[in-house]
């Protein structure tokens, strides 16, 4: 089963910023990964917790993540943020 990916519009804008960075190859990756099982393991996950409670945090490299929501009965995962959490 495959899952569809949605962005928000943040999401977007920091799709740009990575493909300036030179890292578009490593977030798409994780995006594949997340299309494929959201919940997959490796690479690890975390399940954020605070203002981002029930989101969930995976690595692009060390500094910037791809935050996202699962919508598990739409089969829908639902992409925050793909520069950094913490801006």
């Amino acid at each position: 089963m495959t899952w569809r990916v949605v962005y928000t519009r943040q999401a977007r804008k920091d799709a740009r910023k990575l493909a300036k960075s030179g890292l578009r190859s490593q977030g798409e990756s994780v995006l594949s990964i997340l299309k494929e099982d959201p919940f997959r393991s490796p690479p690890r996950f975390e399940k954020l917790t605070g203002d981002l409670s029930g989101a969930f945090s995976r690595r692009i490299n060390i500094q910037h993540r791809i935050v996202y929501q699962v919508l598990a009965e739409e089969c829908t995962v639902k992409v925050l943020r793909m520069w950094t959490r913490y801006e």
